[in-house]
């Protein structure tokens, strides 16, 4: 007997954050916006069934839908397509931190120039961030250019055409609490973060393994200026325990002549302290702010029930009568209409024939504990038995079909949601009424559909099976 999964069990995102089931729900709502209404009949029997607050009415319906359209496979591929674009935007930034400090010292063949070295270092760095703080306060931007690529290259890596929604839905969530802007501005200061402190690990490093002399050069400024300006930029990193060049040494520098040992190493302590306190604290400390406003924003998420699609969600997983409250508690056993067997909920097997004509004799003989719902006939019965089940639902069903019958695709559809409603389902085939005869391609294709379906079906009545649990 094959293995099947019943949908009866709601959507398996146990996995799932409370930020990716808001993001589920809401790239639904957008793809709904965009397309048009699904087929959510469904969706919403089971969520009005699972009972609860209307916001976790709507984001059940969602979630059923997302697992059944490939929303949650979609969301992981796209998820692997961040971290790729992630991880390879993390490689850029420790490549482009090294190659600054080798631009900056180069081959130790000639004197570094320090403000050279220091410009090169902090450069790009500082503008920006300076564009970034420009961005913030003045524009709005959530996250940059650096944001905006990391966006783009997540969703070309997902190579998914069903996580079209997921880029603007994960926005739409996060301007909520405008938490766009931390997320991104996240990821663009710690990629400059990898960045400086790649720059400065190999600044270290040839600091270490080659001589560098240090010299400062201007045609316009006087030596006054080159002193202030080094004392200047020194003072935070001496209160750290960076070396910096006494006036004599700075002095000094001026010429290209200069050679001292102690000077070469004073200038080398105040580059790393000055890159360490001007280039690498402050994107540590701006990570750790947008860290710190990411998850506190986060975790103060909730859907927008305003919005005007989720208005109208109201009134069909909360209909007015069911809002009023319950004034009786809910029975033991579930009457299943037909021949009045009642079933209790969730322990006992049901048996339940689709669009029987009057040659074929319904019900059968039954045992005393598997109870008929009787012929479906008109999509009221269907629907009032799928509501039963859903709320109740059997760990046994059959499903009697007439052969005879083309297995369209509403009767296919019928008996696949006939069947998530049950722990385990088996479809019998009821042999043609004396005088008849089946047509052999026809019942080959009701066998290819069931198989296609993942449903046990056989030609003789599960009577057996339906009482014990077993043939």
């Amino acid at each position: 007997m094959r293995s099947r999964v019943s949908a009866s069990t709601p959507p398996p995102t146990t996995l799932l954050t409370t930020l990716d089931r808001l993001w589920l729900t809401e790239a639904v709502r957008l793809r709904e916006e965009h397309a048009g209404p699904l087929e959510d009949d469904e969706a919403n029997r089971r969520a009005r069934a699972q009972g609860g607050e209307l916001a976790e009415l709507i984001e059940y319906r969602a979630l059923w839908l997302a697992r059944r359209d490939g929303l949650i496979n979609a969301l992981q591929h796209w998820r692997q397509g961040a971290r790729l674009a992630g991880f390879a935007l993390a490689l850029l930034a420790l490549f482009t931190g090294a190659g600054l400090a080798w631009a900056a010292l180069g081959d130790g063949q000639r004197p570094v120039n320090v403000f050279w070295a220091l410009g090169s270092l902090l450069g790009l760095n500082l503008l920006t961030l300076l564009g970034w703080l420009l961005g913030f306060f003045l524009a709005g931007d959530s996250g940059g250019a650096l944001g905006r690529l990391w966006l783009w290259l997540s969703e070309k890596l997902a190579r998914d055409a069903r996580a079209v929604q997921l880029a603007p839905a994960l926005l739409t969530v996060l301007e909520q609490r405008r938490l766009g802007r931390w997320l991104l501005g996240l990821g663009v200061h710690g990629l400059w973060l990898l960045a400086m402190g790649s720059a400065l690990l190999t600044l270290l490093a040839l600091l270490a393994t080659r001589r560098y002399g240090f010299v400062w050069e201007t045609t316009i400024l006087g030596e006054g200026a080159f002193v202030g300006l080094t004392q200047v930029l020194g003072t935070l990193p001496s209160l750290l325990g960076f070396g910096m060049p006494d006036i004599d040494q700075i002095r000094a520098s001026g010429t290209l002549a200069n050679d001292f040992e102690s000077a070469r190493q004073s200038w080398a302590g105040w580059l790393v302290g000055v890159v360490l306190v001007y280039g690498l604290l402050p994107r540590l400390l701006l990570t750790l702010f947008c860290l710190w406003r990411w998850r506190r924003g986060r975790a103060a998420l909730r859907l927008d029930l305003q919005l005007p699609a989720y208005r109208l969600l109201r009134e069909r997983l909360q209909p007015p009568s069911e809002r009023l409250g319950i004034s009786d508690a809910a029975p033991q056993r579930l009457h299943v209409p037909g021949s009045g067997t009642q079933l209790n909920g969730g322990d006992g097997a049901v048996i339940v024939a689709i669009e029987l004509d009057q040659s074929q004799p319904w019900p059968p003989k039954l045992p005393g504990s598997v109870a008929d719902a009787s012929v479906l006939d008109d999509r009221e019965q269907r629907r009032r038995l799928l509501d039963q089940l859903t709320r109740f639902p059997p760990q046994r069903l059959a499903i009697a079909c007439d052969p005879r019958r083309s297995p369209d695709r509403g009767t296919l559809a019928l008996i696949g949601e006939l069947s998530r409603c049950a722990a385990s389902t088996r479809v019998w085939l009821m042999q043609a009424p004396a005088g008849q005869a089946l047509d052999s391609q026809r019942l080959q294709d009701w066998h290819q559909a069931l198989d296609g379906l993942g449903l046990d079906h056989a030609s003789s009545a599960p009577l057996s099976w339906l009482e014990n649990g077993h043939d």
